[in-house]
């Protein structure tokens, strides 16, 4: 049995942090976009026409 490569292990947990990464800052930027969105109907709706 072989001890692992403590650098593929880090490269690897590396990886999998920036995986997580990306997904949070596609929600976060997800969640801004609907945020704007409502925001823009709610004063579209409140405007007399």
């Amino acid at each position: 049995m072989s001890i692992p490569d403590p650098i593929r292990e880090e490269d690897l947990i590396r990886s999998r942090q920036r995986g997580r990464a990306r997904v949070m800052a596609i929600l976060l930027g997800a969640f801004v976009i609907l945020v704007f969105a409502i925001s823009i109907a709610k004063i579209r709706a409140g405007m007399p026409h």
